[in-house]
């Protein structure tokens, strides 16, 4: 598995099939979570909380599995003396809000899910779910500035030796 991870990838840049794989799930994602929004205007509030819960479940995985290494390997050891350059701005700021909507939309789901314990429970759905909706698509889209920063017109990519 992990030598088809460190393959060529699929859309014609200078990534690897990691790469390429993140980005197109990545956008699936977003894709999930906007489905999940429209049912949520649709009063459909059971399919909204399936839907809503697989896509942060799935993006979760997806964070551990496919962006924590590179992050911590090409990116964290030059924070904060090379924050001036793109490649490690456009990473890091991608990396903060990543996780600010990782976190808030975990905490959701379990809320959603009757998981979280009561002291912690929150009362306002509808403004703590629209923010965590606007995080994850900031990150999804600054996790496309990312991807063509790293792949796109950058012959020497970061890769694993």
């Amino acid at each position: 598995m992990v030598e088809l991870l460190h393959r060529p990838g699929f859309l014609g840049t200078s990534a690897n099939f990691a790469a390429d794989m993140t980005l197109i799930l990545s956008l699936l994602v977003a894709a999930s979570l906007t489905f999940g929004f429209v049912l949520a205007r649709r009063r459909d509030y059971r399919t909204h909380r399936v839907v809503q819960s697989v896509a942060v479940l799935t993006n979760a995985i997806l964070v551990l599995w496919l962006m924590v290494l590179p992050f911590r390997d090409f990116v964290a050891p030059g924070v904060p003396d090379r924050l001036g350059e793109r490649f490690f701005a456009v990473t890091t700021l991608h990396a903060a809000v990543g996780a600010a909507a990782l976190v808030l939309g975990l905490y959701v789901v379990l809320r959603a899910n009757g998981l979280m314990p009561k002291p912690l429970r929150f009362q306002n759905y509808q403004r703590v779910m629209r923010a965590s909706y606007a995080l994850y698509i900031l990150a999804t889209l600054i996790g496309i500035v990312v991807y063509m920063t790293w792949f796109v017109g950058n012959p020497n990519p970061p890769v694993y030796g």
